[in-house]
């Protein structure tokens, strides 16, 4: 056998635990370029490529770059939830991926449940004007928000209605966050809305040029694809993990320094004080530690 075959042999998992393992090593081990250099970058690469002509057309808003430096923060999440998918859990998450693919396509070319709206940059590869990445974008925001309220709650999250009604408000506060920042960057944009008058919903610049309409449809969406995952997760033995994984919500971290910085440097006062507010949330849950800004 040759050396190079012998090496991948050797480095190659013998089973789903030592992958698993290695993973959570690899993520311990990068915490502050994973959850505090990429969304640092990806805010430089971002505002240049929204405001500065000079950029090259190669790396101004680069579908490829944009899901890659995607997929790295959300790796923390990954590997937290990862001992936790069974086959059930397996099921939940194609049922939620499909279920995202399906009300993003309705929402591209119906206007429903969001409002009209449509792509302004390529996030990634494209399928009948839907991100082929979709769920990567999608489904973590539910999975960091239900996270999250876990670890808020403590005893109250045995309180199903009150458990399920945190994480919906939550996720709708991410979009809160989320939106604003990728109208400002030019990465969707709604049908009639401007982003002239931050706060102007009754001279029709909705929220941050946000339609009013978007967060009514967050509220359906995030409803199901909440109600899924509560179904779909043994929530004990998400609890238990939570517990001895404490890097589970550093793509949260991620999330509030990147979408947070954003609206702060394009002046959305209000997604950037939400997007703090969320910040403190972590830091209640002990979720934000000194670890993460030792490079």
């Amino acid at each position: 056998m040759s050396t190079a075959a012998s090496t991948v042999r050797d480095w190659w998992p013998g089973d789903r635990a030592e992958l698993e393992s290695r993973l959570d090593a690899l993520v311990r081990e990068n915490r502050f370029t994973i959850s505090v250099f990429f969304p640092l970058n990806g805010i430089v690469l971002l505002l240049a490529s929204a405001t500065v002509a000079a950029v090259p057309d190669w790396l101004a808003f680069t579908g490829t770059l944009i899901l890659l430096g995607t997929v790295v923060m959300r790796s923390p999440l990954v590997a937290g939830l990862a001992p936790l998918v069974d086959r059930r859990a397996a099921t939940g998450i194609g049922l939620l991926a499909l279920y995202a693919y399906a009300i993003e396509y309705v929402g591209v070319h119906t206007g429903w449940p969001y409002g009209p709206f449509e792509y302004g940059v390529s996030l990634g590869p494209m399928v009948s004007g839907v991100p082929l990445g979709l769920p990567v974008f999608f489904l973590p925001l539910v999975a960091n928000a239900y996270l999250l309220c876990l670890l808020l709650l403590g005893d109250r999250a045995e309180r199903g209605p009150l458990r399920l009604a945190a994480v919906v408000a939550l996720v709708l506060l991410l979009d809160v966050v989320l939106d604003p920042g990728a109208v400002a960057l030019g990465f969707w944009n709604y049908e009639g809305v401007t982003t002239e008058g931050a706060l102007a919903v009754l001279a029709g610049g909705g929220f941050y040029g946000v339609p009013l309409s978007n967060y009514a449809g967050w509220v359906l969406s995030a409803t199901v694809a909440v109600v899924t995952l509560d179904l779909a997760f043994d929530r004990a033995a998400l609890v238990r993990r939570l517990a001895e994984c404490e890097f589970m919500l550093d793509d949260m971290v991620s999330f509030v320094i990147l979408w947070g910085g954003v609206n702060a440097l394009f002046g959305n006062l209000v997604p950037a004080l939400v997007a703090a507010g969320i910040g403190v949330g972590l830091v209640r849950a002990d979720r934000f530690d000194a670890s993460l800004l030792r490079p």
